[in-house]
């Protein structure tokens, strides 16, 4: 029983060793990833903060910057953590890789400061993987908050009631929803330009009112969705904008959708099932409307980074599960 129990430690102390050294080898991964995603933020972060790495303000200089903060947050967006709790149980492990590391308090609080100036580097970016497009594909992704029978008791933007979320249809998932609407605006590689968030409720094609202030002279591929002969007719007079959606099938004079204008319109749902499958866009775990709004905005620009990567490597700028390996 002796040598038996003596084979059992030895086994049992091998495996423990095995485990940290793997734990430490992710780690070191996760530090090295997190140093590469930061210096991408310093390149297109100019004029937007100091040489610290912050936006000018008053009061104490932070010791963990903003970009380190934006750059942690892509980091774990990117490697599909999106649980805070999770992400700060494995930074335990090496706090002496990353000086300064802040708490997770300040990390929650700083995240939402720093969501304008993700944002603003995202477009940066975006504009320099494809910045001279000018054929655009639009769609929007329901974004639940939780199911319709649960929503009279969900706390979320009670404070703030232009916010809040309402009841929408999906109609690709044929199911109704309580939560939010996420319109986006992609070139024809895949690269975000724009996006919006809205109450379910509020139709597709009102965020065509916006686009006609941002773009001109170029043309939009959308879905049935967005489907209007005054609509199209606006577009081009006031924006010179070219808007094809497929004809329905009772439609007068129902011309076949083009198979080229198809194979187009689905790197925009790529790009959504992406969203979902490596950055576990249909998670959530925010308790308020801010939060919400700056998950999602991370997960776009951890998107938008990892783009980039793929794009700065000589790889198809499409396969994002193999940008950081």
């Amino acid at each position: 029983m002796d040598k038996k129990l003596h084979i059992l430690l030895i086994f049992s102390n091998f495996v423990v060793e095995i485990k940290s050294k793997s734990q430490e080898n992710h780690m070191y991964n996760f530090c090295a990833k997190f140093r590469q995603i930061l210096d991408i933020c310093k390149r297109y972060s100019e004029n937007l903060v100091n040489s610290l790495g912050n936006v000018p303000r008053v009061g104490v200089v932070p010791r963990f910057s903003d970009l380190e903060v934006i750059a942690l947050s892509l980091t774990a967006e990117a490697l599909g953590i999106d649980s805070e709790n999770c992400l700060f149980h494995r930074l335990s492990l090496c706090k002496d890789r990353i000086p300064n590391l802040i708490s997770r308090r300040q990390y929650n609080d700083r995240r939402k400061l720093t969501a304008g100036l993700c944002e603003e580097i995202r477009k940066r970016i975006a504009d320099e993987i494809d910045g001279g497009e000018d054929c655009f594909i639009v769609d929007s992704k329901p974004i639940e908050v939780c199911k319709p029978a649960r929503s009279k008791r969900c706390a979320m933007g009670r404070g703030d009631i232009g916010r809040a979320p309402s009841y929408g249809y999906c109609a690709s998932q044929g199911k109704y929803y309580y939560g939010y609407k996420l319109h986006g605006l992609t070139g024809t590689s895949g690269v975000f330009h724009s996006y919006d968030i809205t109450a379910a409720n509020v139709h597709d094609i009102n965020y065509l009112n916006d686009i006609k202030l941002e773009y001109h002279d170029c043309g939009i591929v959308g879905d049935k969705g967005y489907l209007s002969t005054e609509v199209q007719l606006d577009l081009f007079e006031t924006a010179n904008i070219r808007l094809e959606t497929p004809s329905r099938s009772n439609q007068k004079d129902a011309k076949p959708f083009p198979i080229v204008l198809r194979r187009v319109r689905k790197r925009i749902e790529t790009n959504f099932s992406q969203l979902c499958d490596q950055f576990l866009f249909i998670r959530n775990y925010a308790k308020n409307v801010d939060g919400l709004f700056t998950r999602i905005i991370g997960k776009i620009s951890a998107f938008t980074v990892l783009q980039y990567i793929n794009k700065i490597n000589n790889k198809p700028i499409g396969q994002i599960k193999y940008a950081l390996v």
